[in-house]
């Protein structure tokens, strides 16, 4: 048959492209796995399993045309199962319920939180009357109150009285769960602490956490030469540590869409492994002998490798950093084997060997924004290639950079408006004037400053990087305080960033005319982000707090108290305000008018029990248990607690309710 035919000819067409097309398949399997609502029984990953491993052998038979897709198959299968198993093999104990009382643990990593409050990761944690069973093997606490007399340091153990709950639900149906965050990482519980934090044991020497306490130590004493945000923010970039950047550091370097700087990423390893070749190659070739007879790039390459592993090891192997260290080790080792270095194979094996170490990780902004960026680059500069070799030599750096900071841009663009549901509108000024100066004098200098720091003369080198981060942090300051500077933008529904994604990897990744249809796609994504509905109510998992949708905005009960909830619900709605403009908008007689159903909001016990019925309204909503046989619908605390944050839809039949627990379904992290 002709369209037989037709579709034969397209897929042999992929032939010798369809590596590109692995980490594709393997993240549709493991988006199949995080998009259900119940866990797979034993034989259903038995099936998954089995058809793993016996499509390759059948795609043996099926020709080179049809071949290929049973082994995408095979890889969908593998990914789903991949990630049911990573999961089964992350279970440990969860806190049930509150818990205020001693809390004893060592310190595996500082960082600091959303309100800027020092933020301290323990293990080998020992709870009062809780056994080792029902105890959490990773805790989180935030550190409020003076604590300057607390050196914290990876490997120390501490004790503090604190408050202990477990990682919290979504702050509505289909929103962002952390608890699913904190299973894969085996963070059973966070919490906060005011009273004072005491140190028990120093950490001890060996190999344990050597790299994170250089970490630390590195951290303290380059912030400490520069001083101030620049310093801050010098750690960040040399050493991967974020404790002592602030929040509104990284509030104005989101707005300038410079938060790339701030994370361990290609950016990073390319400057400085590249400085690292290009010293060491350069080194080599200013001793004529030596140059003769040593292989100097291949030189160049190894030491450029265990440099970039060093830092891979130092910064805390995130997910970018463990992305740009596969990229650039492919790139050497490529050079060391004489082959071509940059290449989308490079892309796709990173992403691969990222999905098999951490499968949820998939479903993290940083790997989307990440790979996002580099198949920009890769492709982007692949297609234009020609014409920059084309340009004067003076231009074409210019140009490339401008390509770059542009390419890159775009291509992150959606994935970060639909994880912080904001555009930065000048980000591409504000990476043109930065990025350059990034990596022609921050990175080298820092380099410069490592080889001298074991000598005590990396005064000069970061003194030049303070300066020159001064002036990038002066920049995103100035466009974060523009006119506009930020765009609120909606959540889109679940199906949008696969949508956009699938099409944007079409288009990058078909041969032939067909990848256009790819354009098509992500056109599909932008018009079912359009009309990505947001709910007429919504209800705090507590109870105590309510927000409306109006003609104005979302309208919320109350002013202070439920901030997590308050700022993802505005946020999630695009509109920009916060909390407190959203309270003003709620109606003075405390009754909400939705779609003609009248709703109340009563906390309190005295409250509640001196309201007759429900007040007048057809939907109650209170922080604490209400009596029952009110006539209306009623959503207390006791109910709230089982289904967790709620969210009720306006249709021709009145009000949909949506609740979390319904929408996550029966899984490992949600029991």
């Amino acid at each position: 048959m002709r369209w037989l035919r037709a579709v034969e000819t397209q897929l042999l067409e992929q032939r010798g492209h369809l590596f590109h097309w692995v980490p594709v398949m393997l993240g549709i399997g493991i988006g199949l796995y995080f998009a259900g609502k119940a866990e797979p029984s034993a034989r259903a990953l038995l099936m998954a399993l089995g058809l793993a491993a016996t499509a390759p052998y059948l795609a043996r038979r099926a020709g080179a045309a049809f071949g290929p897709l049973l082994l995408a198959l095979a890889l969908v299968a593998g990914g789903y199962a991949m990630a049911a198993i990573e999961a089964r093999l992350a279970t440990a104990p969860v806190l049930r319920g509150h818990y205020y009382g001693p809390v004893e643990g060592r310190i595996v990593d500082i960082s600091r939180s959303q309100g800027d409050a020092l933020r301290l990761m323990l293990d080998q944690v020992v709870l009062d009357n809780r056994s080792p069973a029902r105890t959490p093997r990773r805790v989180r606490v935030s550190l409020y109150g003076p604590q300057d007399w607390l050196l914290a340091e990876p490997g120390a153990r501490v004790m503090m009285t604190a408050h202990l709950g477990p990682p919290p639900a979504p702050a509505e149906p289909g929103g962002f769960d952390f608890r699913r965050y904190a299973w894969f990482r085996q963070l059973g519980a966070v919490g906060y602490v005011r009273a004072p934090v005491l140190m028990l044991e120093q950490p001890r020497d060996g190999t344990e956490l050597w790299f994170a306490r250089l970490q630390t130590r590195l951290s303290a004493r380059i912030a400490g030469q520069i001083g101030g945000q620049a310093g801050a923010l010098a750690a960040v970039i040399l050493t991967g540590d974020r404790s002592r950047l602030d929040r509104v550091t990284q509030t104005e370097m989101r707005a300038a869409n410079l938060t790339h700087i701030i994370s361990i990423s290609g950016l990073h390893m390319a400057l400085l492994t590249g400085v690292v070749f290009g010293a060491v190659r350069g080194g080599i070739a200013l001793v004529p002998p030596l140059a003769l007879r040593a292989p100097a790039q291949k030189i160049g390459a190894v030491a450029a490798l265990a440099a970039g592993g060093f830092y891979l090891l130092l910064s805390g192997h995130e997910v970018p950093a463990f992305r740009a260290f596969v990229m650039v080790a492919v790139m050497y080792i490529a050079v060391l084997a004489g082959r071509r270095a940059i290449s989308l194979r490079a892309v796709a094996l990173a992403a691969v060997l990222i999905l098999c170490k951490d499968p949820q990780a998939l479903t993290e902004p940083g790997f989307q924004m990440s790979f996002a960026a580099t198949i920009a680059l890769v492709a982007g500069f692949r297609a234009f290639a020609p014409k920059l070799r084309g340009l004067p030599r003076f231009w074409r750096p210019v140009v490339a950079t401008v390509a770059s900071s542009a390419l890159a841009g775009t291509a992150t663009a959606p994935f970060a408006a639909a994880t912080f549901n904001m555009v930065a509108h000048y980000g591409l000024v504000a990476n043109l004037l930065t990025v350059a100066l990034v990596g022609s004098i921050v990175m080298p200098m820092g380099v410069l400053a490592f080889c001298l720091m074991p000598l005590g003369l990396e005064g000069p080198a970061l003194w030049i990087v303070g300066k020159g981060l001064a002036f990038v942090l002066g920049v995103s300051h100035v466009v974060a305080g523009l006119p506009h500077a930020i765009g609120a933008v909606k959540s889109p529904m679940a199906a949008v960033v696969p949508v956009l994604a699938l099409g944007l990897l079409m288009l990058v990744n078909w041969q032939g005319r067909l990848r256009f249809t790819g354009v098509a796609v992500a056109a599909l994504a932008v018009v079912l982000w359009w009309f990505s509905p947001r709910p007429a109510i919504l209800i705090a998992e507590s109870g105590g707090l309510v927000g409306v949708m109006t003609t104005e905005g979302r309208a919320l009960s109350k002013a202070t108290g439920d901030g997590f909830a308050a700022d993802n619900w505005l946020g999630a709605d695009g509109g920009g305000m916060d909390q407190a403009g959203a309270a003003a908008l709620w109606p003075d007689d405390g009754m909400a008018d939705v779609g003609g159903q009248r709703l109340r909001i009563v906390t309190g016990k005295t409250r509640i029990a001196a309201l007759s019925g429900c007040g007048g309204a057809d939907v109650l909503v209170s922080n604490v248990e209400a009596a029952t046989g009110r006539d209306c619908v009623v959503w207390d605390a006791p109910k709230l607690a089982q289904t967790g944050a709620v969210a009720g839809w306006l249709g021709s039949q009145g009000l949909r309710w949506q609740t979390v627990s319904a929408t996550v379904g029966n899984r490992l992290w949600a029991q």
